[in-house]
């Protein structure tokens, strides 16, 4: 368990995890009333 291609990995996942539950929470908590719909803005 010293290789560094764990600790690699481990890091990589421990990214890959912390991208995904802030771009959630980005999405769905608190942040997300301050967000815009361009697409909402633009109707016709």
């Amino acid at each position: 368990m010293e290789s560094p291609a764990f600790f690699f990995t481990f890091f990589l996942w421990f990214l890959l995890l912390s991208a995904t539950g802030y771009s959630v929470y980005v999405s769905f908590g608190p942040p997300s009333k301050k967000l815009r719909d361009p697409f909402e803005e633009h109707e016709d």
